[in-house]
């Protein structure tokens, strides 16, 4: 986070973000968003009353915010007024927008493999990123953060240095993966970041990644609405539909909630096609006998 030219209150949140454990990238989101509702109310936000909240939240709602967004802003504030502000009270004007529960776009194994080898040049670097994302189901933010000694060749693992949360954990290193990783490094030769940017100084951004996602998409001709995030569902997925156990998984994802796994049980098709009905088990009984048996 940049210092220049802070208010005292923009400074404090700050501070108060960063007691709480909170990463660069939420801290940026949450200040972004709190300036959105300083513009709205041509003021000092910790001046705000009730009324004030309520003409933002219906003015969001008006000019049609998505939303996440919506939540996001009001996730913000909460933060401003209970944390900083120390204006617990003002919660309670404060209602989170309820979204459609939207079950994810998944690719098929063969649809993952033809994007994969589509991705852009020159070099192996954008294959190796995209194969990484799929193989390990890895957030585009956690892949540009790899650095090459997060991937431990020796006991088969690839270390996430504070994902999502700020929580770090071990994701699977398959053999396969790990060949590509090694033609890539011979190739392209990084020393810090796994995937360099431009000054190699800075990881790859995932702006970058999801360019080289949505060009191999286009030459691969998917029409379904993927984006890089759905490498990250289409591994949860393909792993369900293998039969590996839910909580394993979300281990793997690093997730909080077992809920937000388990909404991948509602597109692992395979699982679905495979389970037998219990209609089935009727051909075992004499149906015509049981009609006419004595009651």
């Amino acid at each position: 986070m940049t210092h220049e030219k802070m208010s005292p209150l923009r400074e404090r949140m700050i501070e108060d973000m960063r007691i709480h454990g909170m990463g660069d990238k939420a801290q940026k989101a949450h200040i972004r968003a709190v300036k959105h509702f300083a513009g709205f109310l041509k003021r000092s936000p910790d001046t705000a009353t009730p009324d004030d909240l309520r003409a933002y939240q219906l003015h969001m709602t008006d000019t049609e915010v998505t939303p996440p967004t919506f939540n996001a802003r009001i996730m913000a504030l909460r933060f401003l007024f209970g944390t900083t502000c120390d204006r617990k009270g003002m919660k309670r004007y404060m209602q989170f927008c309820t979204q459609p529960r939207r079950l994810p776009t998944v690719l098929s194994i063969e649809e993952v493999a033809e994007v994969i080898a589509a991705a852009p040049g020159p070099g192996l670097k954008y294959r190796a990123a995209l194969s990484i994302s799929y193989g390990a189901g890895l957030r585009a933010s956690e892949v540009c953060s790899l650095k090459v000694s997060d991937i431990d060749s020796d006991r088969m693992l690839i270390h996430v240095d504070e994902g999502k949360g700020g929580k770090d954990r071990k994701v699977m290193l398959s053999p396969d993966l790990l060949d590509l990783l090694r033609d890539y490094w011979r190739e392209a030769q990084p020393a810090g970041w796994l995937f360099p940017g431009k000054p190699k100084i800075n990881p790859i951004s995932a702006r970058q990644l999801s360019r080289a996602f949505n060009s191999a998409k286009h030459v691969v001709g998917i029409s379904k609405p993927a984006t890089l995030h759905t490498l990250r569902h289409s591994f949860a997925t393909h792993l369900l539909e293998a039969n590996i156990d839910v909580r394993v998984i979300q281990v793997l994802l690093g997730h909080a909630k077992l809920s937000t796994t388990a909404r991948y049980t509602h597109v692992a098709t395979k699982i679905i096609r495979d389970t037998p009905s219990p209609f089935e088990a009727l051909k075992k009984l004499d149906i015509e006998n049981l009609r006419h048996r004595p009651g």
